[in-house]
């Protein structure tokens, strides 16, 4: 649907002069945008400016509905082959033993596998609140278990209880 705003078509195209390629894709050279729009229109296609940056600007002899239906195509093909990254989360504790740390380690590295970021979070409840800064040492360490193979997206924030960070492949 953008596509419309992106090209000048015929009548819209406001220059006195266009580089012109005809509908086989052979350059004319510098012809007059009136000239240019009667062959356009002798053949039962549209003049559409392709680069309107260029001095003259480029035009083309082309089916302006074959050509967006086209590009609507790729765009959708790219849209549908972009791989959707998720954020997968991991819950620690203020008191986690180091073997409940290898085990989260584990599902963090399925979900690294997958193409997907994973964000560690630990939630303080009552008198842990006053230990963040132990809580902020947990998450260095959990993330220290990767050595150099994850980085850091979004670094160390706080939200009341709520410690969080978020870490990605490099």
């Amino acid at each position: 649907m953008s596509i419309k705003f992106r090209y000048r078509v015929n009548q819209w195209i406001r220059v006195a002069e266009v580089q012109l390629i005809d509908e086989t894709g052979k350059p004319r050279g510098v012809v007059s945008t009136f000239d240019a729009m009667n062959m356009a229109r002798e053949a039962g296609l549209d003049l559409v400016e392709v680069n309107p940056t260029a001095r003259p600007p480029i035009a083309k002899i082309m089916d302006f509905g074959q050509f967006q239906y086209k590009q609507q195509k790729l765009e959708r093909q790219a849209r549908a082959k972009a791989k959707k990254t998720e954020i997968k989360g991991i819950r620690l504790s203020l008191n986690i033993g180091q073997h409940d740390l290898d085990v989260r380690k584990k599902q963090a590295d399925k979900f690294l596998a997958g193409g997907n970021q994973v964000r560690l979070e630990i939630i303080l409840r009552g008198r842990e609140k006053a230990k963040g800064d132990f809580a902020r040492g947990v998450l260095e360490k959990f993330i220290a278990l990767f050595g150099d193979s994850v980085a850091v997206q979004v670094p160390f924030s706080r939200q009341g209880g709520r410690l969080s960070m978020q870490i990605g492949h490099k």
